[in-house]
């Protein structure tokens, strides 16, 4: 049986089998024994469809063990805490108000036109008196989670994320706490199945200097190792995306910020009833067999901050 999925372009297709371990002529069969374990699970209720489970046997570069783990933190993170992982309400005015912020946008382009896909994201972009960091990462993940089905380019390449700290405050800071960091680290390392290819901070100030050196500690040395400070030096961030995959106000050619926040409005939707049904999905943790909890709120701890931090 041929597999329910979009077909890969040629080069698309050599990276998969080159660097993720795809076989084309079992794939079938290694989505059909995933599938198959699903259904054994009694606690889990998961997307089972082709497209998604290929997503996460493509991320974990087609070891089962690692698909397996990755799909159970997944739905375990979102049914655990919604309200930082998923959309609740896709009606909700105030989601919708915060998705027209533009805080996170997908560039069209992927880097080299055939590489990871690059998302701009803008930490300094929503007033901070107004919605918390958690609505932020709501939206963020809901969003990370559409590419998983819609986005081969992210889910062979990999993303790279250019964070613009631009208009970025002491408010903002403080709405970061240890948990909440952690809660990014993990669900990025241990749930989701599209590899980290980078992080750039730009337009970066004492604001970030302060938090970036009390955070930076927080984050696995993987982690660590994946990220690349820039300051206002673009020329240096060129090195690394060239210039003409940047949106235009940072002199590339990948759209206005306008024209960037009207296609994440069109991706949203277009996937609204998507996203609509992603509540039908989760976990039931009266049905877990014995043993095989994760004990998160250790893992995250408590939900201080960095207020002791001095902001002049």
């Amino acid at each position: 049986m041929t597999p329910q999925i979009r077909p890969l372009s040629a080069n698309l297709q050599r990276v998969a089998i080159e660097e993720l371990n795809e076989v084309p002529e079992r794939l079938d069969a290694d989505i059909e024994t995933l599938r198959t374990w699903l259904k054994q699970q009694p606690h889990l209720r998961a997307r089972s469809d082709d497209q998604f489970l290929v997503a996460f046997l493509r991320g974990c570069k087609f070891s089962l063990e690692k698909a397996k783990s990755k799909l159970d933190k997944f739905y375990t993170l979102r049914t655990r805490y919604p309200d930082f992982y998923t959309i609740r309400d896709v009606d909700s005015q105030r989601l919708h108000e915060l998705l027209r912020l533009g805080v996170g946008l997908r560039l069209p382009r992927p880097l080299h036109d055939d590489g990871p896909r690059i998302i701009y994201v803008r930490p300094g972009s929503y007033a901070a008196d107004k919605y918390t960091f958690e609505e932020i990462m709501g939206v963020s993940h809901a969003l990370s989670a559409l590419s998983l089905q819609h986005d081969d380019y992210a889910v062979i390449y990999g993303c790279l994320l250019i964070l613009d700290f631009s208009g970025y405050t002491a408010a903002h800071l403080l709405q970061l706490t240890p948990s909440i960091v952690k809660k990014m680290s993990v669900f990025a390392e241990e749930a989701m199945p599209i590899r980290d290819k980078g992080r750039h901070m730009i337009n970066t100030n004492a604001v970030f200097e302060r938090g970036f050196n009390m955070m930076h500690s927080l984050l696995p040395a993987k982690e660590q190792s994946r990220i690349s400070v820039h300051g206002s030096n673009l020329e240096s961030l060129y090195k690394h995306i060239p210039q003409k995959y940047l949106p235009t106000h940072l002199g590339g050619e990948q759209g206005t910020i306008e024209e960037l926040k009207q296609q994440t409005w069109d991706i949203f939707m277009e996937q609204r009833e998507y996203l609509r049904t992603e509540a039908d999905y989760g976990v039931d943790e009266t049905l877990r067999p014995a043993g095989q909890s994760c004990d998160y709120e250790s893992i995250f701890g408590v939900d201080g901050s960095f207020r002791k931090l001095d902001f002049d």
